[in-house]
């Protein structure tokens, strides 16, 4: 059998880092962070510009990722049967909830977003299609946890406890980094059927999701809203029930246009 090619393993690692950084990479940050000399990484950038995978900003000189990424992953996300069935739910879940909605699958130890539909007011937001969130510190990512034996969350090997155990990320102070308490979370979403998180993975942000399964009955990914917690949290700190009813009807809508049985 044929061994790897180096130059395409090579090529892979430029775009999954240019896809961390948001404002572009230098070609000197780009060649320490790959440990690659400055024209190796070079060459490699200037191919990928030529085939459109890579845009470099003429004033700053710093490198991006290129529309023709975009397009390679708007097919993928097209072909997602998931995001086909759940699009027209999703709109309605937005107007019903009055909040952001997103439907996430397993990705890697991820939350990948396979369709995002913005909260229904005039308000500035950013598409998040696309986008990589943490397992652990996100609704959608506990329910994939809570029904999914494959979903584990990454751990972090920089963070450890006084006992020697690693915890999770934390991303707010809010977050919960002790896997002993995710877990009896993750007992309580079995319970329930849905999941919610407050100001785990964005300060002053609340999220609550619900799984969507496939004609087996196998959980294949979530949906859930995100808005502000004084809008989606309720009396004694608990979550808005209505805004989880919205939720758990648009995950039964979809898991029966998936072949589900309805119950």
């Amino acid at each position: 059998m044929p061994g790897r090619i180096q130059s395409i393993e090579r090529a892979a690692a430029i775009l999954r880092i240019l896809a961390t950084g948001a404002r572009g990479l230098s070609l000197a940050e780009i060649s320490r962070s790959l440990e690659l000399p400055k024209g190796t990484a070079l060459g490699i950038l200037r191919t990928l510009q030529h085939v459109g995978f890579v845009e470099q900003d003429p004033e700053s000189g710093r490198y991006r990722l290129g529309g023709g990424m975009l397009s390679l992953g708007t097919r993928y996300l097209d072909g997602n049967e998931l995001r086909t069935r759940a699009l027209n739910w999703a709109d309605s879940l937005a107007s019903r909830s009055g909040e952001s909605v997103r439907i996430g699958t397993l990705h890697k130890h991820q939350v990948l977003v396979v369709h995002h539909v913005f909260r229904p007011d005039a308000s500035r937001q950013t598409l998040d299609v696309g986008t990589l969130l943490p397992l652990h510190a996100t609704a959608i990512g506990r329910v994939l946890m809570a029904f999914d034996p494959l979903a584990v969350p990454e751990e972090d090997a920089d963070a450890v406890e006084a006992g020697g155990a690693v915890t999770l990320p934390s991303f707010t102070r809010h977050t919960v980094t002790s896997p002993a308490v995710l877990e009896r979370l993750l007992d309580e979403v079995r319970e329930n059927g849905w999941a919610w998180e407050v100001e785990e993975l964005v300060d002053g942000e609340v999220s609550i999701a619900a799984p969507i399964r496939d004609r087996r009955g196998t959980t294949v990914g979530a949906i859930g809203v995100r808005g502000a917690v004084e809008r989606l949290r309720g009396e004694e700190g608990r979550p808005d029930m209505e805004q989880v009813s919205y939720v758990r009807d648009a995950a039964r809508a979809i898991s029966r246009d998936l072949g589900v049985t309805p119950y």
